[in-house]
């Protein structure tokens, strides 16, 4: 056949797949010959251009000849079935139930009605008969479980159509996970089972060892997570299926768990398992693309690898990617899209759309090669949102994530590029102005010039020695050059991607340990397969060839383990590739130019010449030295380079396998198709794996199960004394066995010798059932014959008897009628004779009995009255001298009103004469002035006449006897003047003496103004002080009636301690009022200061008492009549130091400290934990009882703080302050009630405190619970499973009763061992007192949380839904049963009720008669508290490893499945998990309601603080007295 360059296809067919047997040496020789071929091809594309047709020519020859002598081959074994091998044949008989192929379900089970030679007619089930080859059947096994095994190495029959039947099976249960030995298989849901992964189930499976669980993909991570930490070595999980079978959501999960195993503190916010998640969006929109079968296919292979420290937390992370599918970029076909990238560009807001001249996505060449643009459930516009975000997580900027999206709209634009032939021979041109639009377009993008966008896309330059030639490119060589451009351009931007992605993870190069999760492609064969399906069908089956060695290598490993004799089983692994290349099609079109890897010289200097420094950076400069060897490189050698060192990375690790399976292709939840499952576990290596189980001992069972099932074959061993291996040897001996190897625990058997012993046991139950039969009707026969002769003698007999029985019951009748009438009258004569002696007997006795009375009466009364009258003289002296004492008080506070009545009218008076004595002087000073007024005006007169005169004088010769009389008169004016002045010095001088006087007077006045205000003072101060007094003195009279109430119903000598009686008489006396001589001086402050100077060195000794309490509770103190001694210590010292109504103290953070630090350093120590929790408790009761807030509604009068410094204060703290005094029981409140309790308003402090407290009485509270939970913790896992080897043995006969009663007392022993912690526990909680009411919330929660492990363990392990497990655990209850009723309901409560999950889910595993029981009475009468969801689990999963009985009936099972669908929308209804409680189940009020009254009155002080005169008031009222 002659290959063309271009526009060729190689088609190469071959017949639908089949699994061919073939020797050892023919599968050496297909092997070798298909890895040839790789090689051819991989030579021919790394060759030159010239002999590259030659070579891959050669190829093909090379293949047909290997095709044509493999034809022989597979004629040959057409017959064949892909799981028989040497062993013993299936034997098939009459009646078998077998599994019939069919081509549209696979396969279908029915029933062998006839058998002809080599053919068997079969009734199938769905009514239909066919004829078929007895080597064409499967055997099936009747008494699989209707729900499935969870792990297929477990089946009878390990064949296609068993695992297929198991799958559906756990399918229909929503059991979407099964192991094939090591291998986990997952079945996508299509829908969301959050309760399969939330934080309980992760904690379930913790450290659990593999297998012990159901099957799920956390154990896989578990697995390797502890083979990393126990042995050093690295680990890797596979996880492949094709597109759509959830190998990224399984990836997920594998991530967060390892998360969850090994999280470190988060990195600015982020841990490496979110940060590796966040950045799924970003490679998914990117990488990811529509494919036929899966609208999310990953289209590059993905390696995650989590870095772990030395001490086993994630360190870091890198993500590793693989052949990223770049024809894609170009080239798509109906029904597919392109990368997610460019719709979610295309969807952008209209901004970004006109920014970068883009439109809808049929606008684009690469985009409208396919209709589909849109998908269901999709919004792109919100996933274009949703990708920015995750770029701003993994730290991509705002510029970068421009530029990105920049590149992908001009790859659009490129694509649009199309071309028309140019002037000159083999040239193009851009073909329109469309064309040109869009290469303007694309270079404005890209930052280049438009010109030399073009040239770079329509021409090439050849460089010889001579000289540079620029040659054109036709139309077709330009659009591939275009394609080429942009496939490259993607590229580059995807490493750009990943690269940034690992950087903003942060990998850990120091990391020696690892844990890497392969998410790559499956399987591929579409309508067109070229070079990329090529590689990724290649890639998967050097993965399945890794696969089978490690399954290979898995089953040699279980042959050493349990020690078999066994020879080396040479398995090669060579059809694979061979059938890879014979199954599909591949299309040669391009194939060469497909593979080719290098850079267009003129597209490497267009980019790396942009502008845009993003752009120029995905096109760094190449070292000169590796221009020449990078154009003859090749994708082909590029990926074969990178799965090498995938390869060298798996073999390096420990590796783990997760076949993830699509169920459907309409991708919706419950639809199970058959042919599409089984064509993927053939692919998938699933059956491969089993092929290589079936080559050696397929079949697998432990002893204890084995004689269980075939131990009738051989009843002479089960009689015996054998031990179980022996048995279990002799037994298959004894059917004439050969080939099979007996282990170390388990049976290995060859194929088809599970049917040969079913078969045989077959026979043996017929027989058995025959005999039975026979039997059955013989016993039947005698018994009927046995009931006709026994009911004639009977009724023949009784006749006889009943004539002679009527005849004696007439005579005895007769006589017993007369003897009760004598009897009669005798008794009639006799009662009225015994009523007339009784009623006289009784008339004298109550004479008798009045009088006495009546006399008692007489002297009681009177010695009553003498009592009370002693009472009331006492009481009259006790008031006579609170009379006198308050009659002194009046006195006092009269002569202190007369002295300041006298003192205001002294004052009176002499404001009065002060006032006269200057109106006095004011007269006096007022005619002085006028005098010197009048004086003053005559003056003026005088001088005015005088000048007027002289005026009027004549000339000085006629003057001169004038001037003598004028001298005369002025002399006379002049001496009246003098005389006037001295007048007025005079009375000046008098004035200036009236002044003196009056300032005089003034100052006195000021001076008795200042004494009458400090008398006013005093005055008001000696009130006050009286009030405070009346107010003593009439609380006083006030607790004087109570006591005197009090008296009425108490003796004198319990009426008041000795010390009470000293005060009251010393009071009587008037020692302490006339002691104390009460003089009160107006004028003396001792009185008003009194109050201040002893209340220093009171703070200093309540301090020093302080230090020694704290000292004193942090000592183990113990109990006193069951009372907490330091709780009632604390309280007492706080009520007395009156704490709880100041508003600073440091005395509670003192306490609070002090507790905090005995219980921080003894947290394991339930001994110290339960003092405290009695202590705490108790303390807080009190203060639940005595403190109130303010402002309170109903809140009493706010009292005055007495001082004790004073007389009165130390006369009334006798009587009210001191918890020694005759008040005692009243002032504490305890003894009385609730009802005569003190309310004190509690100031913020004192509020603080309580709160403090209560947080350590719930946080001692959980601290205890949480230490049980851990000590009972171990013997629960191994509680809720009985021992296999114990069990097993009770199955052997009758002659092991002994050992059988040994067995189950060491059934029993775990149980007795929850049973014993249990009751310590409760010895020690009573030791301390604890409080019941909280004892029974602690075993409330502990039976709580008993009954969700073990109902957890139920659900989630098949081997414990047993009938004989069911009867250990029954028989452990009833020990818990047994321990609650000698508990007591005071300590136990309610607790047995905590456990009625598991008890009814365990009264259903011993139930008789299964299958007759409908829905309505297992769910409403048998299980009422179990859902729906637990009630289908427990019944799929029963299985009666005793008695062989079957579960429920099949329609039960299809009615729990409708009910379950009816609630699947429900999400907590789908869990079907118990979550365990850990709240603090109570609150103070709850306590304060629980607890009995407390009284602390006669509480004795330690020793440490007895002999301290601080704590006197501590002692009791017996202690003092006589002290």
């Amino acid at each position: 056949m002659k290959i063309m360059k271009a526009n060729t296809t190689m088609a190469i067919t071959a017949s639908a797949p089949q699994w061919i047997e073939k020797t050892r040496m023919d599968k050496i020789k297909t092997c070798a010959t298909a890895k040839e071929i790789w090689e051819k091809l991989t030579q021919i594309c790394e060759g030159n251009d010239e002999t590259k047709e030659n070579k891959l020519t050669v190829a093909q020859q090379k293949y047909e000849s290997i095709k044509m002598s493999h034809a022989h081959l597979v004629a040959n074994s057409q017959a064949s079935n892909e799981f028989r091998h040497e062993g013993t044949p299936v034997n098939i008989i009459i009646g078998s139930h077998v599994w019939v192929e069919e081509s549209a379900v696979a396969w279908i089970d029915g029933q062998v009605t006839k058998i002809n030679g080599q053919d068997a007619e079969i009734q199938r089930t769905d009514g239909k008969k066919v004829i078929t080859k007895l080597s064409k059947l499967y055997p099936k096994d009747m008494e699989a479980p209707a729900g499935g095994v969870d792990d297929m190495t477990k089946l009878s029959y390990l064949h296609e159509p068993g695992v297929l039947q198991n799958l559906k099976s756990r399918y229909e249960l929503n059991e979407i996970y099964t192991y094939t030995g090591n291998i986990l298989i997952a079945i996508n849901p299509f829908q969301k089972l959050s309760h399969l992964y939330n934080q309980h189930m992760m904690q379930q499976y913790k450290g659990a060892p593999f297998g012990e669980l159901s099957p799920h993909v956390f154990a896989v991570a578990d697995v390797a997570y502890r083979a990393m930490i126990n042995e050093g070595k690295s680990n890797s999980i596979l996880v492949s299926g094709e597109s759509g079978a959830g190998k990224t959501e399984t990836t997920k999960m594998l991530m967060r768990y390892l998360a969850y195993l090994g999280g470190r503190a988060a990195t600015e916010g982020r841990t490496v398992e979110q940060q590796v998640l966040e950045s799924n969006p970003v490679l998914e929109a990117f990488g990811n693309a529509k494919t036929v079968r899966n609208n999310n296919s990953s289209r590059f292979g993905k390696f995650v690898e989590i870095q772990f420290d030395k001490q086993g937390r994630i360190s870091g992370a890198a993500i590793r990617t693989y052949l990223l599918e770049r024809s894609r970029v170009c080239q798509i076909s109906d029904p597919e899209r392109n990368y997610h990238c460019f719709y979610l560009l295309c969807a952008a807001p209209q901004e970004e759309i006109d920014k970068y001249k883009l439109n809808h996505p049929k606008s684009f060449h690469y985009l409208n090669q396919s209709k589909c643009y849109e998908l269901v459930g999709v919004n792109d516009a919100h996933d274009y949102l949703a990708t920015r975000r995750a770029m701003d997580i993994v730290g991509i900027s705002k510029t970068e994530q421009e530029a990105i999206f920049r590149v992908v709209a001009a790859i659009l634009h490129i694509g649009n590029i199309d071309f028309a032939k140019g002037k000159e021979i083999d040239s193009s041109v851009p073909k329109d102005e469309k064309a040109k639009f869009h290469l303007k377009t694309a270079a404005e993008l890209l930052m280049c010039d438009p010109a030399s966008l073009e040239d770079a896309l329509i021409k090439r330059v050849m460089i010889t020695p001579e000289e540079v030639i620029k040659r054109s490119l036709d139309p077709l060589s330009a659009a591939v050059s275009r394609d080429g451009l942009s496939k490259t351009i993607y590229s580059r931007l995807f490493d750009w991607l990943v690269n940034k992605i690992n950087k903003s993870i942060g990998q850990d190069h120091k990391s020696k340990s690892l844990i890497g999760v392969l998410d790559i492609y499956g399987f591929e064969s579409f309508k067109h397969n070229s070079f990329e399906q090529f590689c990724i069908n290649f890639t998967n089956e050097k993965l399945q060839q890794h696969f089978n060695q490690h399954v290979f290598k898995m089953e040699q490993e279980e042959y050493k383990k349990e020690e078999i004799d066994w020879s080396y089983i040479e398995f090669v692994d060579n059809q694979d590739v061979l059938d890879l290349i014979e199954k599909v099609q591949y299309q040669s079109d391009q194939f060469l130019d497909k593979n080719k890897d290098y850079v267009v010289p003129e597209h490497q200097d267009l980019l790396g010449s942009s502008k845009c420094s993003f752009v120029a950076g995905l096109f760094p400069p190449i070292p000169e030295e590796t221009t020449k060897s990078s154009k003859f490189s090749s994708i082909g050698s590029r990926f074969k380079l990178q799965l090498q060192q995938l390869m060298e990375t798996l073999n390096a690790t420990e590796p783990h396998y997760i076949r993830c399976v699509k169920p459907n292709n309409l991708l919706k939840p419950a639809i199970f198709e058959n042919s599409n499952i089984m064509q993927q576990l053939r692919c998938g290596g699933v059956l491969e794996a089993i092929r290589i189980s079936c080559a050696g001992f397929p079949t697998r069972r432990p002893f204890f199960e084995f004689i269980n099932r075939f131990g009738l074959l051989a009843p002479e061993v089960l009689e015996g004394n054998y031990d179980e291996k022996i048995a279990c040897k002799k037994i298959m001996e004894k059917k004439g066995l050969k080939g099979f190897q007996i282990g170390k625990t388990k049976v290995f058997l060859r194929a088809g010798q599970m049917a040969e012993l079913d078969a045989r046991r077959a026979e043996v139950l017929s027989r058995l059932a025959c005999i039975l039969y026979e039997s059955m009707n013989k016993e039947a026969a005698a018994v009927k014959i046995q009931k006709n002769s026994l009911r004639y003698q009977a009724r023949q007999v009784y006749r006889r008897l009943q004539i002679s029985v009527v005849v004696i019951q007439t005579a005895f009748r007769t006589m017993e009628a007369r003897n009760k009438f004598r009897h009669r009258r005798q008794t009639k004569a006799i009662t009225i004779i015994q009523a007339w002696w009784r009623c006289r007997i009784a008339s004298i006795y109550f004479q008798k009995l009045k009088r006495g009375a009546i006399a008692a009466q007489c002297r009681w009364r009177g010695r009553n009255a003498k009592r009370e009258l002693r009472k009331l003289k006492m009481a009259a002296r006790e008031t006579g001298a609170l009379k006198e004492a308050k009659d002194k008080l009046e006195k006092q506070l009269e002569e202190l009103t007369w002295r300041l009545q006298l003192e205001k009218r002294l004052r009176t008076d002499l404001e009065e004469a002060k006032a006269q004595e200057i109106v006095k002087l004011q007269s006096l000073l007022d005619e002085m002035q006028k005098k010197v007024d009048e004086t003053n005006a005559l003056l003026v007169k005088e001088r005015e006449a005088a000048k007027k005169a002289i005026e009027e004088a004549p000339p000085v010769i006629k003057e001169t006897p004038v001037y003598i009389e004028d001298t005369k008169k002025i002399e006379s004016l002049t001496n009246e003047v003098d005389s006037l002045k001295a007048s007025l010095k005079y009375e000046k001088e008098i004035s200036n003496d009236l002044r003196k006087k009056y300032a005089e007077e003034q100052g006195f006045s000021e001076e008795r103004r200042v004494k009458l205000e400090e008398t006013e003072k005093k005055t008001h101060q000696q009130q006050e002080s009286l009030h405070r007094l009346e107010e003593k003195l009439n609380n006083l009279e006030s607790e004087n009636k109570v006591l005197r109430q009090q008296a009425l119903t108490m003796t004198p000598n319990k009426f008041l301690s000795g010390r009470s009686r000293s005060i009251i008489q010393r009071s009587d006396s008037g020692h302490i009022f006339g002691d104390t001589k009460m003089h009160v001086d107006l004028h003396s402050p001792s009185f008003s200061e009194g109050d201040d100077k002893p209340q220093k060195s009171l703070n200093e000794k309540q301090q020093e008492s302080q230090e020694l309490l704290v000292r004193c509770i942090s000592q183990h103190l113990g109990f006193a009549a069951n009372r907490p001694i330091a709780a009632c210590v604390i309280y007492k010292c706080l009520l007395q130091w009156r704490s709880f109504e100041v508003e600073r103290t440091s005395v509670f953070d003192r306490i609070i400290q002090t507790i905090g630090q005995c219980i921080e350093k003894t947290q394991d120590n339930n001994d110290v934990l339960a003092y405290w929790l009695s202590n705490a408790s108790t303390l807080l009761l009190l203060l639940q009882r005595t403190l109130k807030a303010s402002g309170a509604a109903g809140m009493a009068p706010q009292r005055r703080r007495s001082s004790s410094a004073t007389l009165f204060g130390r006369m009334t703290h006798s009587f009210r302050g001191t918890p020694h005094g005759v008040n005692l029981s009243f002032v504490n409140g305890l003894s009385g009630g609730v009802d005569t309790l003190r309310q004190v308003e509690a100031k913020y402090p004192a509020l603080l405190f309580k709160q403090q407290l209560t947080a350590y009485v719930e946080k001692i509270y959980g601290l205890i619970r949480d230490n049980l939970k851990k000590e009972i913790s171990p013997l629960l896992g191994l509680c809720i499973q009985a021992p296999r080897t114990s069990r097993a043995s009770l199955v052997k006969g009758s002659s092991r009763s002994v050992a059988n009663t040994a067995a189950q007392q060491a059934l029993i022993a775990h149980w007795q061992g929850i049973v014993k912690s249990l009751g310590n526990f409760l010895n020690t909680l009573k030791a301390n007192h604890v409080p019941p009411f909280l004892v029974r919330k602690v075993f409330t929660q502990i039976f709580s949380f008993i009954n969700v492990q073990l109902f957890n363990s139920l659900l989630l392990r098949r081997e414990c839904c047993s009938y004989s497990n069911g009867e250990y655990v029954k028989a452990g209850l009833a020990e818990l049963e047994l321990w609650c009723c000698n508990a007591t309901e005071e300590y136990a409560g309610s607790a047995w009720d905590e456990l009625k999950h598991i008890r009814q889910a365990i009264g259903f595993l011993v139930l008789h008669q299964k299958p007759k029981k409908t829905s309505d009475e297992i769910s409403h009468d048998l299980c009422p508290v179990l859902s729906i969801q637990q009630l289908y689990r427990i019944s799929t999963m029963y299985w009666d490893d005793k008695y062989g009985t079957h579960s429920v009936s099949s329609d039960v099972i299809a009615n729990m499945r409708i009910l379950m669908t009816e609630d699947s929308n429900n999400a907590v209804s789908n869990s079907f998990l118990l979550d365990d409680d850990s709240s603090i189940p109570f609150s103070v009020d709850d306590i304060s309601k629980s607890m009995e009254q407390i009284d602390i009155s006669d509480i004795e002080p330690p020793p440490l603080i007895r002999e301290n005169s601080g704590f006197s008031f501590l002692l009791p009222p017996s202690t003092d007295k006589n002290s």
